[in-house]
C-alpha cells in the first residue's frame, strides 16, 4: 500500500475553501431573508410590547380602542403584534404624558455623558459577541440610541445583524476608515442603519487588522501621535446622536483594544466560570493593567465609570462552575454582575440562523427553553441599563 501523500498547496487550497465557505454563507442568507437577503426584526406580541414599554396589556389595548398610536397587526385569532416601529412610536406617545421625563425614553439629558461600553476578554469562547449583540439589542428596544461597533475583525456580531464582510463591505466600511492614519474618513461613512429602531452598526471584517500592522510602523516614524485617542476622537463626532456605544473588542490586547479601553466610560469582561478560563483570564488583567499603565503614561485619562464581570455560558447545576462563581464572587463582590448568562441551547440555536434571542420566534423552541434564557440575558442587560441611569445620577 502507497502510503505516500501529494503535496499541496496550502495557499490555493485555503483560498479556494474560503471562497465556497463564502458563496454558501450567502446562498444561506439569500434562503433565510429573501428576496433581497435583508434582515427584518419579528413582530411582538402585546404581552412582549407592554412589557419593553414597562406598561400593562390591558392599557395598550385601551390605547389601542382609543384610537391613540399605531394600530397593531391582527392575527386570525384575534391577538395584536407590534412591530418594533409601532413599539418605538408608542413610547414616544406614553413620553409625552409621562410622570417624569424618561420613564418611556430613557436616554441622556441635558447633562450626561454618552456612555461608551467595551465588552472584552481575550479568551475564545467567553461570550463576548453574544452578549455585546444582546446588549446593544435590548438597550435599542428599552428606547436607548445604540451604536454597536464591531472591532472583532472575525465580525460575528456584524454576521448577526445581517452584513457579510465578504459580500457587502468589500471596498471597506468598518471603524478603521475613520481611524487610519492616512485620510480618515468621517465616521458617519461607516455607520449603517440595522432593521431596529435606534440601533445602528459600524461592521468589522478583516480590514480592521490593518490598524494592528500600521500602528507600529506610524510609531516608529512618529506620526501615530496618541494612537490610543483614534476611537475616542471618533466617536466624538457622533457624541449627540447616541446614548451608549457597544463595543465589541478583539479577542486580543492589541492597539485596536488599547484605544477601545482609552475611550470606554464602562468596561465589560466576560468570564466563563472554569478553571483554565479563570487562569486565562488571571493573564488577561496582568496584561491589561500594564498596557494601561503605559497608556496613562502618555496622557491618557483611564478612569472609567464602572467595570464589571459578567459570568457566561453558566450552568447553575454544575457543581465546579459553582465554586468557580463563589470563588469570583468572594474576591470580587459586587464587581462580578448578580445576574449571569445561562448556558442555553435556545441561544445557541438562535445563532444557527444569525439571530439573537430577540429575534427569534419563541414558538421555535420549547416554552421552557426560551423562556428560562430570555429571563437570563435580560436579567443580565437590564442590570447594565442600571449602571448606565446609576452613572447619570438617577
Amino acid at each position: 500500500m502507497d502510503a505516500t501523500l501529494q503535496s499541496e498547496d496550502l495557499n490555493g487550497v485555503i483560498r479556494d475553501h474560503s471562497e465556497t465557505l463564502a458563496a454558501q454563507l450567502h446562498a444561506q442568507r439569500e434562503s433565510l431573508f429573501p428576496p433581497d437577503a435583508a434582515k427584518q426584526m419579528r413582530k411582538f406580541t402585546s404581552g412582549e410590547a407592554a412589557a419593553l414599554l414597562g406598561v400593562n396589556d390591558s392599557y395598550l389595548r385601551k390605547l389601542n380602542l382609543d384610537g391613540k398610536g399605531p394600530s397593531p397587526e391582527l392575527t386570525p385569532g384575534n391577538r395584536r403584534l407590534y412591530s418594533v416601529t409601532d413599539i418605538q412610536a408608542l413610547r414616544e406617545l406614553l413620553e409625552k404624558t409621562a410622570r417624569k421625563p424618561g420613564d418611556y425614553l430613557p436616554g441622556r439629558r441635558e447633562g450626561d455623558h454618552l456612555q461608551i461600553i467595551g465588552v472584552m476578554n481575550f479568551k475564545g469562547g467567553s461570550g463576548k459577541t453574544t452578549t455585546s449583540a444582546h446588549l446593544a439589542q435590548r438597550l435599542a428596544l428599552l428606547g436607548y440610541r445604540v451604536l454597536a461597533i464591531d472591532l472583532d475583525p472575525q465580525a460575528s456580531m456584524t454576521a448577526l445583524h445581517g452584513v457579510q464582510p465578504e459580500y457587502d463591505l468589500p471596498e471597506g466600511g468598518t471603524l478603521y476608515d475613520a481611524i487610519r492614519y492616512d485620510s480618515p474618513v468621517p465616521i458617519t461613512d461607516v455607520i449603517r442603519p440595522t432593521y431596529i429602531p435606534n440601533l445602528d452598526l459600524i461592521p468589522g471584517n478583516l480590514e480592521l487588522m490593518e490598524f494592528e500592522h500600521e500602528t507600529p510602523r506610524a510609531l516608529a516614524q512618529g506620526s501615530a501621535g496618541l494612537f490610543f485617542f483614534r476611537v475616542k476622537e471618533a466617536l466624538s463626532q457622533v457624541d449627540e446622536n447616541y446614548d451608549v456605544v457597544v463595543i465589541d473588542c478583539p479577542p486580543q490586547l492589541g492597539f485596536l483594544t488599547m484605544s477601545a479601553l482609552s475611550a470606554a466610560t464602562g468596561v465589560l469582561v466576560t468570564i466563563h466560570p472554569e478553571m483554565l478560563d479563570v487562569m486565562s483570564m488571571s493573564q488577561f488583567l496582568r496584561m491589561t493593567a500594564d498596557l494601561m499603565d503605559v497608556i496613562a503614561e502618555s496622557g491618557a485619562d483611564m478612569s472609567h465609570d464602572w467595570m464589571r464581570y459578567l459570568l457566561t455560558r453558566y450552568e447553575p447545576t454544575d457543581a465546579p462552575q459553582n465554586r468557580i462563581t463563589a470563588f469570583l464572587r468572594t474576591m470580587y463582590g459586587d464587581k462580578v454582575l448578580n445576574a449571569p448568562m445561562l448556558k442555553s441551547t435556545a441561544i445557541s440555536d438562535a445563532g444557527l440562523t444569525k439571530q439573537t434571542l430577540y429575534e427569534v420566534e419563541r414558538s421555535a423552541f420549547t416554552r421552557s427553553t426560551y423562556d428560562r434564557a430570555i429571563e437570563s440575558v435580560n436579567a443580565v442587560n437590564d442590570e447594565i441599563a442600571g449602571l448606565i441611569q446609576k452613572t447619570w445620577g438617577r
